[in-house]
């Protein structure tokens, strides 16, 4: 695996991109898949990083650009005020966020080294809303897999419409993971999400992990709830049906058993429990498998709560 800051070009200013590449030698040959993974509010951290390292160390290039470079280090950090973070509405504009993750996926595209008709999009905290907007307006994106993205239905910035408002435009399957107890998003807020996707007919699937917070996935924020990655199931070679197919097969936590699943095609996939240090490389073989997009878009919704 190969880790380096990319510089790209975004209407006239140099974009920094974190770029991971699988290695190799442990047998991945080029091009690859691609993931572009959203920041969060504290920006291309340790915990971004990690995860596109842990995203090509599975065979995929990784990349996550770096959203607040309009900005100096001055204003990112006083946008946090009195709080422990910056505030990301104060310091971005969504035609910019737009702008941005265009420019990262046509650099994609337009390299040698990566699949251009398989990439996706994941993010977490602020990056799932972005994750969100992207699919809304990036054509190019195959697969979408929010994290506990909030503010959806608010614009930030110049923005004139939402991301909630811009879910007729998604053309990919999404794959959103929200805590059970986190308020924004609310669970209030993931069946109103679910409701929309369901009425505009989008392939999606929701998952809700009880007792996890905001933030559930990030082991050096106070809110790291171990168990709910522990407890997550990922497809590894399709879609999964509904819940009238196996899904509510009352696996809890610690349960080690294998399931034998049926999908949407009749051919049997195995699903299984990951730890979340496996969770993103799964995510990203929900984004890249070619079975997955063939049965995407017969997938009918649905919630699940492990």
């Amino acid at each position: 695996m190969a880790s380096f800051w990319e510089t790209i070009s975004v209407n006239g200013l140099d974009l920094p991109v974190y770029a991971s590449v699988p290695d190799g030698g442990a047998g991945f040959r080029p091009p690859y898949p691609a993931v572009l993974v959203a920041q969060h509010a504290t920006g291309v951290d340790a915990f971004i990083q990690d995860i596109c390292d842990r995203l090509a160390a599975e065979g995929y290039a990784a990349v996550a650009p770096s959203l607040y470079h309009r900005h100096s280090a001055a204003a990112i950090a006083e946008s946090a005020g009195d709080g422990p973070r910056p505030r990301p509405a104060a310091l971005l504009s969504d035609p910019d966020i737009i702008a941005d993750v265009n420019a990262t996926v046509a650099w994609l595209r337009n390299h040698d080294a990566v699949q251009s008709d398989r990439i996706g999009v994941t993010g977490f905290c602020m990056g799932g809303r972005v994750a969100w907007l992207a699919a809304a307006t990036n054509p190019h994106f195959k697969a979408v897999v929010p994290y506990y993205g909030g503010n959806l239905m608010a614009t930030w910035g110049a923005g004139d419409a939402t991301p909630f408002a811009l879910a007729s435009n998604i053309s990919c399957p999404m794959l959103f993971h929200f805590g059970e107890i986190d308020e924004n998003p609310s669970p209030d807020d993931m069946r109103t999400l679910d409701a929309e996707l369901t009425r505009l007919g989008k392939s999606h699937q929701f998952y809700a992990y009880p007792g996890a917070d905001h933030a559930f996935m990030n082991p050096a924020g106070g809110r790291y709830q171990e168990a709910a990655g522990d407890n997550i199931l990922a497809p590894d070679a399709g879609i999964p049906g509904p819940a009238s197919q196996g899904l509510d097969t009352g696996l809890r936590r610690n349960d080690r058993r294998r399931i034998e699943m049926t999908n949407l095609n009749r051919k049997e996939v195995l699903l299984w429990p990951v730890s979340g240090k496996r969770l993103l490389s799964m995510a990203a073989k929900w984004i890249c498998t070619p079975a997955c997009r063939a049965a995407a878009p017969a997938l009918p919704r649905h919630i699940r709560r492990w």
